[in-house]
């Protein structure tokens, strides 16, 4: 799972979108996509990995890094 923050919807359509792309080209199919319309909070299900795009504002409220406590922080 990744979970990662853009700084506006615009940032995070975008984010997505450029995500979509790479994974189209790398081969993946039946890829599923949530939220992309509003962008508050992207869902990517690629299978093997699950990506969320927050803004800030939603990730702070739904907090998930709290669900997987013992899971350690990576700086990008």
């Amino acid at each position: 799972m990744v979970i990662a923050s853009g700084r506006s919807n615009r940032h995070v359509g975008a984010l997505a979108d450029h995500l979509l792309r790479a994974l189209k080209d790398s081969g993946h199919a039946n890829i599923k996509v949530e939220g992309l319309q509003s962008a508050d909070w992207v869902l990517i299900d690629a299978g093997d990995v699950i990506v969320h795009l927050f803004r800030p504002e939603v990730r702070s409220f739904y907090d998930l890094e709290k669900m997987w406590g013992g899971a350690p922080e990576t700086a990008a």
